[in-house]
């Protein structure tokens, strides 16, 4: 509970760590869902999240009143999920499904939402363009898709910094923007490599933004200890994102777009 302020008010919450995964692309989906929601005029959107686990995004759009279905392949994930909805208050509006992207019909129905979330998924399945492919048959008529996958340049500036050289260059080499076998991503892409994806499923590409451009490079310790400096290191994030100079560089690129009518 936040503390009473000298002004009688209460005292904004401090932001998290994990605030710095997730503040960037929240603020951009929520007010997309804003938008979705003055286009259909409905208070309350059918959001699909594919491969959103224990909820970080499904649980606070369920929050703001949207109805979210949650299809992910783990049941543990699943499990924590229904556990998170439940004390958030939102257990009726958050439905888990066990399946994921490529048998995503399986489970749902085709061009049934508003939005569809793919977040960490395209790194991890066989063809991320049947992927992307399906998350977009999943919605509505100008629906909105969120796109969130790892950034090859994030990792070879990770890389490079801590002294792994060959690392980084290998990365900079490889098809699929791995820095060798230990590497425990499958798969990175850039910027360009996301928009194709989207744009060849149907998808108007409406901004890209880079993220954790600088989170994973600032020592824990400094974001920490010093006042103020995580708040700043967000300020400064969110300022970053969109500017495409910084996408090269981003640990993750999150790509929004309109499902073309």
């Amino acid at each position: 509970m936040s503390e009473p302020s000298p002004t009688g008010g209460e005292t904004p919450p401090r932001p998290s760590r994990a605030s710095l995964r997730t503040a960037v692309v929240w603020e951009v989906l929520r007010d997309a869902l804003d938008r979705r929601v003055k286009a259909t005029g409905t208070d309350s959107l059918d959001i699909l999240d594919t491969g959103g686990g224990t909820g970080n995004f499904a649980v606070p759009a369920a929050e703001l009143g949207h109805r979210v279905t949650v299809v992910d392949p783990s049941p543990n994930a699943l499990f924590a999920l229904e556990r998170r909805a439940a004390e958030a208050g939102v257990a009726e509006r958050v439905r888990g499904v066990q399946g994921d992207i490529h048998g995503l019909f399986d489970v749902v129905e085709r061009g049934g939402y508003d939005a569809v979330l793919c977040h960490g998924v395209l790194e991890y399945v066989d063809d991320p363009a049947e992927g992307v492919r399906n998350a977009v048959e999943a919605l509505r008529p100008a629906g909105a898709l969120s796109l969130l996958a790892a950034g090859l340049g994030g990792a070879v500036l990770a890389r490079a910094l801590a002294g792994h050289f060959s690392e980084a260059r290998q990365a900079l080499s490889d098809p699929d923007g791995r820095w060798g076998t230990g590497d425990p991503v499958p798969r990175r892409f850039t910027a360009e490599q996301l928009t194709e994806l989207v744009a060849q499923a149907g998808v108007e590409v409406g901004a890209v933004h880079g993220v954790r451009v600088f989170a994973d490079l600032v020592p824990g310790v400094l974001v920490d200890t010093e006042p103020g400096a995580l708040d700043a290191l967000l300020k400064l994030e969110a300022a970053a994102a969109e500017l495409p100079a910084f996408h090269s560089v981003a640990t993750q690129l999150h790509v929004l777009g309109e499902k073309r009518g």
